[in-house]
């Protein structure tokens, strides 16, 4: 079985449940109790937030544990736009791209039907990018929030970030970025992006599902969405999830090494027994592989279309139209052959309705509707996309063929 659906979910990594097993078993302790148990646990907890907080370049008291992506894109869109018009009933506004998650998507609607916010959607161009001049046309006096995801889960087209948190952040507009796609092949660092809010998910990057975070810049107030006990400084309430954010942070860490510094030095800056060999970028060598497995199978397949970005995408995302078929059709068929992809987000899983995101990028519905996504992790081998490929004209062929 060949898996290409890495941007649904990845396998947890060996090191990571290494890593968080002491905290699902002997070390059990709840981090808000007074007692040798719970002061291991709190202290497990300090430095899985200090270590997600290096990678993201920002400080410990920054960084809020979450349950995933979707939690933490719903506590920085409410969680933001309802502090500050607590504070300035005048901002009733909130501004998101026409490409986001679900998550923040709903987030924002959520706003408008039950608070009384007004929504404004960012167009994007037929790439599925926001161009400054389309985010500066839609921001105002009323503004309270925006919030443009950073690399797109379906075709993955990467945003131009920090130009466009600049641009906001110039009007004195907080910017939050839904970066769960990003973690694991581009920077993070949150001070380089200029972002108010950041959001991440550990299942997409080999860390389990059920965790994540969201940085939260410290000027930036908050009004949270679960009361209790005041657990996270009164940002978000519940007993943490301890092995959840040692495996987040321990994720994140790895990532981070993976990525390439200067000749002789790791991620960490320590100097390497190696130091005529600098580390292979993990994303370069899957970006090589990504775009001999597009050409493959625009070769293969006769009106095949990519979407999104043909240079500013994700290394592991290739997502096609293959108009005369249906995706869900073509996805049947690449199972029987063994290769495991999806149709678009894993989160709009049980809808038969054409992706908002391909129109959004002028997609027309019919052709929408055919789409097929294949999103690789650091592991894929040139030979697996070699067979995908040769599977992808097979199937597009055979449901070509009967007409469905």
């Amino acid at each position: 079985m060949i898996f290409l659906d890495a941007a649904a979910t990845t396998p947890v990594r060996r090191e990571v449940l290494e890593a968080m097993w002491p905290y699902l078993t002997g070390e059990f302790g709840n981090p808000s109790s007074h007692h040798s148990l719970g002061d291991t646990a709190a202290t497990a907890l300090a430095g899985a937030r200090a270590a997600t907080a290096k990678a993201l370049g920002c400080r410990s008291g920054e960084i809020i544990f979450t349950s995933g992506g979707t939690e933490a894109d719903n506590l920085a869109v409410k969680g933001i736009a309802l502090a500050r018009r607590a504070a300035d009933p005048g901002l009733d506004r909130v501004a998101i791209s026409a490409v986001e998650h679900p998550a923040v998507e709903e987030s924002a609607r959520y706003l408008e039907r039950v608070h009384g916010f007004i929504v404004d959607v960012i167009p994007v161009d037929r790439y599925g990018q926001v161009t400054e001049e389309a985010l500066a046309a839609v921001l105002g006096p009323r503004t309270a929030l925006v919030s443009v995801m950073y690399a797109n889960n379906e075709v993955g087209t990467v945003q131009p970030i920090a130009r466009l948190a600049a641009l906001a952040r110039g009007r004195g507009i907080p910017f939050h970025t839904d970066a769960v796609q990003a973690a694991g092949w581009l920077p993070l660092d949150t001070g380089a992006l200029g972002v108010d809010a950041l959001s991440i998910s550990g299942h997409k990057l080999g860390a389990p599902k059920g965790s994540g975070a969201l940085f939260v810049r410290g000027r930036i107030r908050l009004e949270p969405l679960v009361h209790g006990g005041g657990q996270e400084r009164g940002r978000r309430s519940g007993t943490e999830n301890v092995a959840g954010a040692v495996a987040l942070a321990t994720a994140l860490t790895l990532a981070g090494a993976a990525q390439p510094g200067p000749a002789g030095q790791t991620a960490e800056g320590v100097v390497s027994d190696v130091a005529a060999e600098p580390a292979q970028d993990p994303a370069r060598r899957v970006a090589d592989l990504r775009e001999d497995f597009i050409a493959a199978v625009l070769a293969g397949v006769p009106g095949a279309i990519l979407t999104g970005h043909p240079t500013e995408r994700l290394p592991s995302v290739a997502s096609f139209c293959f108009p005369g078929t249906s995706g869900e059709s073509v996805l049947l068929e690449l199972e029987r052959q063994g290769v495991i992809c999806s149709s678009g987000s894993a989160c709009a899983a049980g809808s038969d309705a054409p992706s908002p995101v391909l129109l959004a990028m002028g997609i027309e519905p019919e052709v929408a509707q055919t789409a097929v996504r294949f999103s690789f992790d650091a592991t894929v081998t040139a030979e697996e996309l070699r067979q995908a490929a040769a599977a992808v004209g097979i199937a597009v062929a055979g449901v070509q063929a009967l007409g469905t």
